[in-house]
């Protein structure tokens, strides 16, 4: 094989951790771990999403040769020169992970590479474009038939979790462990930690042997995490049931784990590691916040609450597109968020990516000023009631799709570079 350099185009922090991970895992694979025959570089483009650490979490993955973060991508695009600036082998593959479809179209032209897009919900440029790996053929009946064979139905890269973990259902529930998911930016943060920790001291007051995890996202510290349980710098912590946290260092040679720590005693496990599914597979149920979160959470078959509060409508500014750029505006973005959120909250729509999988709601999405007590209730008629968490388990199982797509976008690439 001649050295091949394949560059994986992406952008936000669920896209690098749900679809580029499983990926690059996937392509070594097949095609070897000889870096001097094929080459993996990550490339960031801009996102609204970003938190700014998708590089980092990028270079973690032992599979990956280099990264370039978001803030040197249009430079590139318009110049043709990395940061750092990379060589580029004769042979190669763009890979399109996140981001806007025609950034692949230019940079496959300006390294004269091949091109491949991974397309969830649509396929375009595919005049141009070598290939396509879709999620299923809905994408395929838009495009007319003279390009469909540019197209392969991969499934979903976001239920490409193994069959092991999602078979590690717990056993017991006489000590139910509960997964605390608030999110990764400030904007969900903001109402998620204080909701989750009324919530977590509920079910505490009442079931005091329920025990609570939150796995960390990877952007965030623990000083970061712990803030946003402080009221004197989380304004809301008051709003969403006034109960605070204070972060706990534990002594890591008796294996302490570092906690939030509830002036009642209640102390939620915080999990640095990542991925945390050996973790989050222990787990009963999880309280969740909307995002890729939801559909790891649905991949694994653990029954969640999805909490969308709205005590603070203008805390909400990550949308995509214009209604995204609106609502982060200077000044006036306070009151385009707040309109934006209402109008979305009032449409009904599902949110949660298990829901949108089957169209119907199969886990609840709890949309308003919510309260924690309110919540609780439901937490707790779960627990006493383990088949109904069994049947939502089984129907997560069900909807979430076929597991191997990282395996599928691997063979396409392997079968593109043939014709390299």
């Amino acid at each position: 094989m001649k050295p091949t350099d394949i560059l994986i185009l992406s952008n936000g922090p669920g896209e690098v951790t749900t679809w580029v991970r499983p990926v690059v895992k996937a392509l070594r694979e097949k095609l070897g771990e000889n870096r001097s025959q094929i080459r993996i570089s990550v490339m960031l483009s801009p996102c609204p999403h970003a938190t700014g650490q998708e590089s980092a979490i990028a270079s973690r993955y032992r599979e990956v040769d280099r990264v370039q973060s978001s803030e040197h991508f249009f430079s590139f695009l318009v110049w043709g020169r990395t940061a750092d600036d990379w060589d580029w082998r004769e042979r190669g593959i763009v890979l399109f992970l996140g981001g806007d479809q025609f950034y692949p179209v230019l940079i496959g032209q300006r390294l004269g590479y091949r091109t491949v897009i991974y397309a969830e919900w649509e396929a375009r440029w595919y005049r141009w474009i070598n290939h396509f790996g879709v999620m299923n053929e809905a994408v395929i009946k838009d495009i007319p038939p003279v390009y469909r064979h540019k197209l392969t139905v991969v499934g979903d890269l976001m239920a490409d979790i193994t069959p092991q973990q999602v078979l590690k259902f717990p056993k017991s529930e006489t000590s139910p462990l509960i997964a605390i998911l608030p999110g990764s930016k400030p904007g969900k943060l903001m109402q998620g930690v204080p909701l989750c920790l009324a919530i977590a001291e509920a079910v505490y007051q009442q079931n005091p042997q329920t025990r609570f995890i939150i796995p960390v996202a990877p952007t965030l510290d623990l000083p970061q995490l712990a803030d946003f349980a402080d009221p004197t710098k989380n304004p809301l912590v008051i709003k969403m049931g006034g109960v605070t946290g204070k972060l706990v260092i534990g002594d890591p040679q008796i294996s302490q784990p570092p906690v939030l720590k509830t002036p009642t005693g209640l102390e939620i496990e915080l999990i640095t590691d990542f991925p945390a599914h050996d973790y989050l597979c222990q787990c009963c149920l999880a309280l969740t916040t909307v995002g890729a979160n939801t559909a790891e959470l649905g991949a694994l078959g653990i029954p969640m609450i999805v909490l969308l509060p709205t005590q603070q409508l203008d805390a909400m500014r990550t949308w995509d597109g214009i209604p995204g750029m609106l609502a982060n505006l200077p000044l006036v973005g306070g009151i385009f968020a707040k309109a934006i959120n209402k109008m979305v909250v009032q449409q009904g729509r599902l949110f949660a990516w298990p829901n949108l999988w089957a169209k119907e709601e199969i886990v609840p999405e709890l949309v308003g000023e919510l309260q924690g007590s309110d919540v609780a209730q439901l937490v707790l008629d779960w627990l006493d009631n383990p088949e109904q968490l069994q049947l939502i388990r089984d129907r997560l199982v069900q909807v979430r799709g076929e597991s191997g797509a990282a395996k599928r976008i691997a063979a396409i690439l392997e079968k593109e570079l043939n014709l390299c």
